[in-house]
């Protein structure tokens, strides 16, 4: 049996107000959070203040959902990850499908937020996954292997990163993939860590599914081998459905 600690990270996206992010996060300190689970919520920039001083006292983590490579400069709009460690932030996801598309960006840029998140004491969250074209061509073991190699940097540890595989046509769809191809991705992308960095980062290291997990496939996925917790987004603007994947973890 694993040793990993479960992890449930909450990606609220381009969501939320004031009095929605500190009544969500009094909605989870008032569950209580499972004890043998950690939990994360990643709310947008303009919030993370709120969600941090909202957060103090209790076992919940606060995370950033992007960070710029530099640690300052002329980059206007952009926050690096040392103003969000300043600010109180643990966790930041970097590479996340939407930035990728969005944003262009590339796994040379997501390798290079990651170390700068591990630079400045952030745990850095990377995210991969594959389209529904690279699914429908069986790429799938082969864009998420590029993507882990690409996107890890070498000073990635168990303890400052995570990857997280998200399913692109799975996210914000209610369509997931099986329990038999969620685990043999995330056994994968173990192997791949194991070639990147050694087997005893990739036992050591926590690999996330995301992609439309809720409470009525949480348990199921969550029993993976290879599944240690999970990136969640709509399922994440409750209190309720948030804390009620949490209990479902073994």
């Amino acid at each position: 049996m694993s040793t990993r600690t479960i992890l449930i990270a909450g990606n609220w996206k381009m969501n939320a107000s004031q009095a929605m992010a500190s009544g969500l996060i009094d909605g989870i300190k008032a569950g209580p959070p499972p004890s043998a689970v950690e939990m994360l919520v990643c709310p947008p920039f303009p919030y993370l203040g709120l969600a941090v001083a909202s957060a103090s006292g209790s076992t919940v983590h606060v995370g950033a959902q992007t960070c710029h490579t530099n640690v300052s400069g002329a980059h206007t709009g952009d926050v690096s990850a040392d103003m969000l460690r300043d600010i109180g932030c643990s966790h930041v996801i970097v590479g996340h499908s939407e930035r990728r598309t969005d944003h262009g960006e590339t796994d040379e840029h997501v390798m290079a937020q990651a170390s700068a998140a591990i630079d400045a004491g952030l745990v850095a969250i990377i995210c991969v996954g594959e389209t529904e074209a690279e699914r429908d061509a069986s790429s799938t073991l082969d864009v998420v292997a590029s993507q882990v190699a690409g996107s890890t940097p070498s000073s990635a540890t168990a303890v400052n990163t995570v990857i997280a595989y998200e399913p692109v046509w799975a996210i914000g769809t209610g369509q997931t993939p099986t329990t038999d191809e969620v685990q043999e991705v995330h056994a994968a992308i173990r192997s791949n860590i194991a070639t990147k960095l050694g087997q005893e980062a990739a036992d050591g290291m926590r690999i996330l599914y995301g992609g439309s997990m809720k409470p009525s496939n949480a348990q199921e996925l969550l029993a993976l081998a290879d599944v240690d917790g999970g990136l969640i987004g709509g399922a994440s603007l409750k209190a309720e459905d948030f804390l009620g994947i949490a209990r479902l973890a073994p």
